[in-house]
């Protein structure tokens, strides 16, 4: 047991081993549905009937129960229509929900910090065109009568005309960018036969996605509001693929109307080109979001009507918001991040996978083994630490972490169990504490191997762009 007066601490560490109960029931019936996917559902074998029973019955008692029981039924006669597989979807995504929603509420037992009021109704708007969404259910239905071992590139080309009707329409802007992306990674994986690894849970929760947001009113959200206060940044989790890059920060907002503190986040994206790594992401993401350079500056931001959504996710928009005075994490961390809010999830948003909740760490014995990995154990419970997560993009690495006394960080779930995947880290240096922060280098460096990364990154930009600039002139 950590105290519960010292900030924002982690207080009942011993809770993030404990089991949780119904958890390992609900994701041995996605387990089940998910490998009935495999080999697909146009003529059902044994094996793959037991995986829909499973589904229905871990949805009996519950008001999904009829609906989902005949769609299993209907699926493992080979007569499924779309009707049956949308339902089927949403079962799914129910107990992947149901699972997100026991972790966060362990998490809220761990912390101790209060949640925040579900959001209102989404808001009222048209309705984007029917005949598209349609289209996109069709092709959805078709992947999972052929299943992951059907797959071919005829198959999965059909996705391509659907999506470029999505593009043009705002409105269809995210269900175009999931399908293209499932498409995309589903064509690189043909033909499906000669697989020998299978993404199963993955590919299931981009199908099932993917499904319901072709529904009427699926995609709609809750109306936003505004943000005027001080945002006092915590760290920035920065994802990178092969072709795009994310810098998402997380920060604690204090209202200017005197109202309780609250977690928000504000992202900036990009696409890039794979010879852009290291440091160098920061040049991609830096005109996008003055927020960086504040965070590399250690500093706050004054917003002034920060466009903000109900899940707390901030609209990040330059004019709104101007660079403030000192902000250190770690202090925000101790003084105000166990007072302030969580924020909601949207949802369709309730996954496991979303779990990234800020807390700070501290009175921890750091054990790094042979193999690179590790260990926190505080109060006599272990919590693995996630350093594949730290970006190559910044000075935090496995030997500072390994070192430290400290660690701001995200607690996410993973393969089972609770993971902590630090941010930043304070560790003793000359006999003095240093805080070394990933996202320190977002606003430049002066660190040599840093200005190299970021030299190189410069060099291929403007390659990049003499290239297409040649393109266009052709």
């Amino acid at each position: 047991m950590v105290p519960a007066d010292e900030g924002g601490r982690l207080m009942r560490t011993d809770l993030l081993s404990d089991p949780v109960d119904g958890l390992d029931e609900a994701l041995a019936a996605v387990d089940a549905f998910d490998d009935a996917l495999v080999a697909g559902l146009l003529r059902p074998q044994p094996a793959q009937t037991d995986g829909l029973a499973a589904l229905a019955d871990a949805l009996g008692g519950t008001p999904l129960a009829p609906l989902v029981a005949e769609a299993a039924d209907k699926t493992a006669a080979g007569a499924a229509g779309e009707d049956h597989f949308v339902a089927l979807a949403a079962a799914r995504t129910a107990l992947m929900g149901s699972v997100h929603d026991a972790l966060t509420a362990r998490v809220a037992d761990v912390t101790g910090r209060p949640a925040a009021e579900a959001p209102e109704q989404p808001a009222d708007g048209d309705e984007p065109a029917a005949n598209v969404l349609a289209a996109a259910r069709a092709w959805l239905c078709d992947l999972a009568r052929a299943g992951w071992q059907g797959l071919d590139h005829e198959l999965v080309g059909g996705a391509a005309p659907v999506v470029s009707a999505m593009l043009p329409d705002p409105a269809l802007r995210r269900q175009a960018t999931l399908l293209d992306g499932f498409a995309a990674e589903l064509a690189a994986s043909c033909p499906g036969a000669t697989l020998d690894r299978i993404p199963v849970r993955r590919w299931a929760d981009l199908w099932s996605r993917a499904l319901l947001l072709t529904l009427p009113g699926a995609a709609r959200t809750p109306a936003g509001s505004t943000a005027t206060g001080r945002l006092l940044p915590l760290g920035v989790d920065v994802q990178e693929h092969a072709t795009a890059v994310q810098a998402q920060v997380h920060a604690v907002f204090e209202p200017a109307d005197g109202t309780a503190p609250r977690l928000v986040r504000a992202a900036a994206s990009a696409p890039k080109p794979d010879t852009v790594v290291g440091a160098g992401l920061w040049q991609l993401l830096r005109p996008r979001m003055s927020l960086l350079t504040a965070v590399s500056e250690g500093r706050a931001m004054d917003l002034d009507g920060m466009p903000v959504t109900a899940e707390g996710d901030l609209v990040w928009d330059d004019e709104r918001a101007r660079v403030g005075e000192p902000a250190d994490p770690f202090a925000t961390a101790r003084v105000v991040l166990a007072a302030a809010t969580d924020p909601v999830t949207a949802p369709l948003d309730r996954h496991p996978v979303r779990i990234a909740v800020p807390v700070l760490l501290e009175g921890y014995a750091a054990e790094r083994a042979d193999d690179g990995t590790v260990t926190f154990t505080v109060a006599g419970h272990r919590l693995a630490v996630d350093t594949d997560r730290v970006p190559d993009a910044g000075p935090l690495t496995p030997e500072a972490i390994a070192a430290s006394g400290a660690c701001l960080g995200l607690l996410r779930w993973d393969a089972g169990a609770f993971l902590l995947q630090p941010l930043a880290v304070e560790t003793t240096v000359r006999k003095k504490t240093v805080a070394v922060h990933a996202g320190a280098w977002a606003g430049g460096t002066t660190d040599k191997a840093g200005v190299r990364a970021e030299k190189a990154a410069t060099d291929a930009v403007a390659v990049l762009r003499e290239r297409a600039g040649r393109l266009l002139r052709s």
